[in-house]
């Protein structure tokens, strides 16, 4: 894959992980009922957009450490009852896609491999 693509791929799981945190905690399974503090554990992910998005390397060089806390909960989480199981579940793929996905671009755009 070019850098671009996994520049892209990396996009669209940061931000599909940013979405099912928000959604999750805040409104389908909350911790607590009308939403939960757990919301801001999105924070760490939102300076990362702009590079991401940009397709900066040093940025999918430090996301894809940022990213291993979310599968690590998932990991607790995914064999929670109800809901948070396959919400749960969600987050472990999508971050482990985001790491696939940053780790892919950080080493496809250094520069000892450009032509």
């Amino acid at each position: 894959m070019t850098p671009r693509s996994w520049s892209r791929l990396a996009s669209v799981a940061l931000l599909a992980l940013i979405a099912l945190c928000v959604l999750w905690e805040g409104w389908l399974a909350p911790l607590r009922p009308g939403g939960s503090w757990l919301t801001l554990k999105i924070l760490p992910l939102l300076p990362a957009v702009p590079g991401v998005l940009r397709g900066r390397r040093y940025t999918s060089q430090w996301l894809s450490m940022a990213s291993l806390p979310y599968f690590a909960e998932g990991m607790m989480r995914a064999n929670d009852p109800g809901l948070i199981a396959a919400l749960a579940r969600g987050e472990i793929v999508l971050a482990a896609l985001l790491f696939a996905a940053a780790v892919g671009h950080a080493h496809s755009s250094a520069p000892s491999r450009k032509k």
